[in-house]
């Protein structure tokens, strides 16, 4: 696979609690560079990111980020306001206690909620895999197609683990058709980005690829 299809299918990532304007600025900056499908960045960046880059690169933000245990309200205002400052996608960590409590029917109307609040904008639900059982990761592929929304998400990145081959073979399986998958949190080599795509995921959440992608436009550097 060439890099250059690879950095197509990258979110392109800076989510540090101490980014700056001019971190975001540069992440940008290599986004339009290498075509990335998108950049990942604080909802507090959306709408100096989206002044900057016009329609030259997707804005993606993260909602009821990294712990998910926001109430739905604050989801929903979150979604909105970050789609009213320009964002194109959003992608938004499930309430992961409330899966635990079996509580579906909930994890399911919060999910809808937000994709309602999305306003036609691209949905991707974070459900958090290093703290999930297999019954659950099960579970919450038939919640996200059930839910209208646009992906499903391994990870924040955050907390304990992040993508594995195994958690993108599972989803694949049992997930609806149009639903598709997102790989985060960890990817470190082209060859296990390479790998992510070909078991079914269709982003990447990563900073690596571009590293990578200097690197080699640099001799290896």
């Amino acid at each position: 696979m060439e890099l250059s299809e690879i950095l197509a299918r990258c979110d392109h990532t800076l989510l540090s609690p101490a980014a700056t304007k001019e971190q975001i600025r540069e992440i940008c900056d290599d986004g339009i560079r290498y075509k990335t499908a998108s950049v990942c960045i604080p909802a507090s960046y959306v709408k100096f990111a989206k002044d900057y880059v016009g329609d030259r690169l997707k804005i993606c933000t993260v909602i009821g980020f990294p712990n998910g245990y926001d109430t739905s309200a604050a989801k929903c205002f979150e979604a909105s306001d970050a789609v009213d400052n320009g964002a194109d996608e959003i992608d938004m960590v499930i309430n992961i206690g409330a899966l635990k409590d079996g509580d579906s029917d909930f994890v399911l109307n919060e999910i809808k909620a937000v994709k309602a609040a999305c306003k036609g904008r691209l949905l991707k639900v974070i459900i958090e895999t290093c703290l999930l059982t297999e019954e659950e990761k099960i579970l919450m592929c038939k919640i996200v197609s059930e839910s209208g929304a646009d992906y499903i998400k391994t990870s924040t990145g955050f907390s304990t683990g992040g993508a594995t081959f195994e958690d993108i073979k599972l989803f694949k399986e049992n997930v609806a058709p149009g639903v598709k998958i997102k790989a985060a949190g960890g990817i470190s080599s082209l060859e296990d980005a390479e790998k992510f795509i070909s078991l079914g995921a269709d982003r990447l959440g990563t900073s690596r690829i571009v590293k990578i992608a200097k690197q080699l436009e640099n001799g290896g550097e």
